[in-house]
């Protein structure tokens, strides 16, 4: 009976968190994804990121920034400093101000956090009909289903709207966005980018990259603390194989 009474506390308790996601995520059920860096073992998969890099810089950065992004940092994905000041230049940062008092444009140094691509918050929704597009540093841990939402959403959410649906003027519908009327176009097209390490890049491949990308833009210290969450349980582990053999060894003195 206890057991029967502990088991529906467990299932209420899950479908309450379902149900509170279900909500967070606007009633929209995400179809699964699997990923390289879920569960206690997982990890980035270097190639991946490098290729959602690619996306992000050839496609996302016309519209969306890293304000939390460092060049510098892109050495995690396996970049050397050669490499990252080349990604770097290819951008233009604000500094200043210069001996006049101006502010003025430069190349960017891998010291200097990915820019966005306006201005201000005023330029951006010009550019993009009222509508401001993201800073996309915390996108995967921002929303509801994390990188699989980014995956359904730029991947396989764009389609034909159902008999009857209207789409407002200057929206798009997209079976994955709440409320379906999303103010950004399809992002991906078929060979779109041009993968350095020759991998075809359909929209569901580039998808996947970006949004393994945007995760570790997130969270990029992931890896390290599943690591060392291993390394405390095992730590706990033998402390109590320790501690248990010596309170077998107190005990055994006291019986005697």
């Amino acid at each position: 009976m206890r057991k029967t009474v502990l088991s529906l506390a467990v299932a209420a308790v899950l479908a309450l968190g379902a149900a509170d996601s279900a909500r967070a995520a606007g009633e929209i059920k995400l179809p699964p994804k699997d990923w390289s860096f879920d569960g206690v073992f997982g990890t980035f998969d270097p190639a991946a990121l490098q290729r959602g890099l690619q996306v992000f810089k050839n496609v996302c950065s016309a519209c969306h920034g890293l304000d939390f992004v460092a060049f510098r940092n892109l050495a995690a994905l396996g970049y050397d400093d050669d490499q990252i000041k080349k990604i770097a230049a290819d951008f233009q940062v604000q500094d200043g101000p210069n001996d006049q008092g101006e502010m003025f444009m430069r190349p960017a140094v891998p010291s200097d956090r990915w820019p966005s691509p306006f201005a201000n918050e005023q330029a951006a929704r010009v550019a993009n009909g009222g509508a401001l597009p993201p800073d996309l540093s915390l996108m995967a841990k921002a929303r509801a289903g994390g990188p699989t939402y980014i995956y359904n959403l730029i991947g396989e959410g764009f389609v034909e709207p159902p008999a009857g649906v209207e789409v407002t003027p200057g929206k798009y519908y997209n079976k994955y966005f709440p409320g379906h009327m999303i103010s950004m176009p399809p992002p991906l097209s078929e060979g779109v980018v041009e993968y350095a390490d020759g991998t075809k890049a359909t929209v569901p491949q580039m998808a996947e990259d970006v949004s393994t990308f945007l995760m570790w833009a997130a969270e990029p210290n992931l890896i390290a603390r599943k690591r060392m969450g291993i390394k405390v349980i095992l730590f706990l582990i033998v402390l109590t194989g320790l501690l248990y053999a010596v309170k077998r060894r107190v005990w055994s003195d006291v019986a005697h």
